[in-house]
């Protein structure tokens, strides 16, 4: 059954990336909007303060020249009196008058002003003084120092322009540095927004993707247990659906095949045990005297009945052994114990063909299920037993480093090939070394041991030995070692 927040996927997979690169764009895209109003806007402004600068430069010189012509018409026509001169005087007079009307409207600040008021209000004195007529001696010497004044003034109106440039610039510098750390701030925001919403859009579109894995990993794991449902657009709930339908499957197939060999165990075992009864006592000569060659058939017969039970056990071991490994039980295992336990068990069997046990058992603690270490060790001391020379010596070395436990259990059998080193820990493998005339093994043992350790988070392995066949368990730790001495004996 969807939940409501499931609506909010789209129908395929690929509209749903399409729609997660559009909101990680998003931010990134209103951030370079954002950067391209600030540019414009800063272009603009400069272009006005370019503008102005410009405008305030050309009529300061403007002005310049145009004081200085008046004041040249104004010389010749006190030398020449020529009236003509007048005329030329109010015609430069005129485009003075324009050009500082001009920079009166231009953005001067107050001292700028000032000095512009200050050359207009000289000049119109100068005029008027002009007009009057013209001046002999003292008066004239006056009139000209005055035009002499004016162009002082003037010069000081050049030189406010050249300031007004330089104030303007120094504006548009400051601007432009303040526009481009507020971008540098809008831009790692706007990669901070997208990096947050890249997160978010990676869980969303992740999360039916871990539910498919989840679920795959599950299969594998042989848990069929708990139906499958993948929220998402409608292709993967499609593939959730489709998975679910193959859990089904496989769950199916699994009770067949735990019903088969519970059947066929069934079936089997009470003929052959009938067969094997029938053997025994014919054997015992229940029914009559048993002649040498048919004593050599019953032999066969026997030797064969047992083989044909311990293949229908092995079935059932590894039907066992495979059920088991879905079921985990986690608790601190004092690992030295378990191999004590483990060797007393296998003492009487080791005695009868005087075999001895070396043990160096430091004490070591691991997180684990005590059944499945149990059978790990067991298997490794029984296969150690089975492949060992009668009156050989079996070494059980226990040791704990930083971080896993690793036991050793080593054999003076022949060992093994280095061809076989992988494939023994493969189900119903059997190597083609002999072991003294003893029943061949099942090719179970080491396959559960691996599949066990595995299980705990640890391996098995084969190492390099001259003496014989030489295991490896590595388990990670549930704790530091237990601070005691380690126990060394020999029986």
């Amino acid at each position: 059954m969807k939940s409501g927040f499931d609506f909010y996927y789209p129908r395929s997979f690929l509209k749903l990336l399409l729609l997660a690169l559009a909101l990680v764009a998003l931010p990134l895209v209103l951030g370079l909007v954002n950067a391209s109003f600030y540019v414009e806007r800063l272009s603009e402004q400069g272009t006005v303060m370019v503008g102005q600068a410009a405008q305030s430069a050309r009529g300061s010189r403007q002005m310049m020249e145009q004081v200085t012509a008046m004041e040249r018409a104004a010389r010749q026509y006190l030398i020449l009196e020529d009236p003509a001169l007048i005329n030329d005087y109010e015609s430069v007079r005129a485009q003075f008058r324009k050009t500082a009307s001009e920079l009166s409207l231009l953005p001067l600040d107050e001292p700028q002003l000032q000095e512009l008021n200050r050359t207009i209000d000289k000049e119109a004195e100068l005029y008027e003084k002009l007009k009057r007529g013209v001046a002999k001696g003292p008066q004239a010497a006056a009139l000209v120092e005055g035009y002499g004044e004016l162009a002082g003034l003037a010069q000081g109106v050049l030189d406010s322009g050249n300031a007004m440039i330089d104030r303007e610039i120094d504006n548009l510098r400051e601007t432009a540095s303040q526009t481009q750390a507020l971008l540098w701030w809008r831009l790692a925001a706007a990669l901070l927004a997208g990096l947050a919403v890249a997160l978010a859009v990676s869980w969303f579109i992740a999360k039916p993707i871990r539910q498919i894995e989840r679920a795959i990993r599950d299969l594998g794991d042989g848990r069929f247990d708990h139906s499958i449902r993948v929220a998402g657009p409608a292709d993967l709930v499609y593939l959730g659906n489709r998975l679910d339908w193959l859990r089904q499957r496989l769950l199916e197939l699994e009770n067949q095949k735990r019903l088969f060999l519970r059947q066929v165990s069934h079936e089997l075992k009470t003929p052959l045990t009938s067969l094997r009864e029938g053997t025994e006592l014919l054997a015992d000569g229940t029914a009559g005297p048993v002649s040498p060659a048919q004593g050599e058939i019953l032999a066969i017969l026997r030797k064969q009945g047992a083989l044909l039970q311990r293949q229908i056990e092995d079935l059932l071991d590894y039907q066992r052994a495979q059920e088991s490994l879905s079921r985990h039980v986690t608790v601190p295992v004092a690992l030295e114990r378990a191999v004590h336990e483990v060797l007393e068990a296998h003492r009487l069997q080791a005695s009868a063909r005087g075999i001895v046990f070396e043990t160096r058992l430091a004490p070591v603690t691991v997180q684990g299920d005590p059944e499945k270490l149990r059978v790990i060790v067991d298997n490794l001391v029984s296969n150690a037993i089975k492949y060992s020379p009668d009156g050989a010596v079996v070494s059980c070395q226990l040791a704990g480093s930083a971080s896993e436990a690793q036991l050793d259990v080593i054999d003076r059998g022949p060992g093994i090939p280095a061809a076989e080193r992988e494939k023994i820990f493969e189900w119903f493998f059997r190597g083609e070394h002999g072991h003294h005339g003893r029943m061949q093994g099942s090719g179970l043992g080491l396959a559960i041991a691996r599949d066990f350790a595995a299980a705990h988070g640890g391996t098995i392995a084969v190492l390099d030995s001259q003496t014989g066949g030489h295991f490896r368990v590595a388990l990670p730790l549930a704790a530091a070692p237990r601070p005691a001495a380690a126990s060394e004996a020999s029986t």
